[in-house]
């Protein structure tokens, strides 16, 4: 437990910013799921429109420092080739 004053409020700012990051994270995952969902059900125009609207909450993640701006391109990039090889 933090014993210095500095140590207490640094511990609340921590958890603040926990917490928006885990609502960022989840948000983030929600809009991947609905792109993946499209994907699985083979549906390449509905997971276009998923991906328009998952692509930026993506590199928003990663600029806010919740993912990594390499791990979200990645993940923008796999996404982008599975929904130009459903129309393949």
């Amino acid at each position: 437990m933090a014993n210095t004053t500095s140590a207490k409020k640094a511990t609340r700012k921590i958890e603040r910013r926990t917490a928006v990051n885990r609502v960022r994270r989840s948000r983030m995952r929600t809009f991947v799921k609905k792109v993946e969902e499209a994907l699985r059900a083979g549906d390449k125009a509905a997971a276009a429109e998923a991906f328009k609207a998952a692509q930026p909450e993506m590199m928003r993640a990663a600029q806010k420092g919740v993912l990594h701006a390499n791990t979200a391109s990645r993940k923008v990039s796999r996404l982008a080739q599975a929904i130009k090889r459903l129309g393949a």
